[in-house]
């Protein structure tokens, strides 16, 4: 499976603690490094859905005054491609093609 986040992010931690606690392989690709672009977000909305992937409560959505512009689903996701910050983490690819967005232990332990 891919995880993606951003190595300083306590959800993205979190999980990569889980995973190693559970004997757990798994490919980090840091969005930092390597943003995705607006092909793969479009493929996790469809799986996950706009409102799962857009981090709503983070700094850079509070930084950009995103609230004050009340995004319809079409402008998250033109932020979201803009600003891979603003993509909740984790997102976890696994190899089966789903989709699993932010930190959720019950969920994986669950697959």
């Amino acid at each position: 499976m891919k995880v993606y986040g951003i190595k300083t992010c306590g959800s993205v931690k979190k999980a990569f603690k889980f995973f190693k606690d559970n004997g757990i392989d798994y490919e980090f690709i840091d969005l930092k490094k390597t943003p995705v672009g607006c092909e793969k977000i479009e493929e996790w909305i469809q799986k996950a859905g706009i409102d799962k992937l857009f981090n709503n409560r983070g700094t850079k959505y509070r930084q950009l005054k995103l609230k004050e512009l009340n995004l319809d689903n079409e402008g998250k996701k033109k932020w979201l491609c803009r600003e891979n910050i603003l993509i909740k983490r984790p997102v976890i690819e696994l190899d089966n093609g789903d989709v699993i967005v932010g930190f959720d232990e019950e969920k994986y332990k669950e697959i």
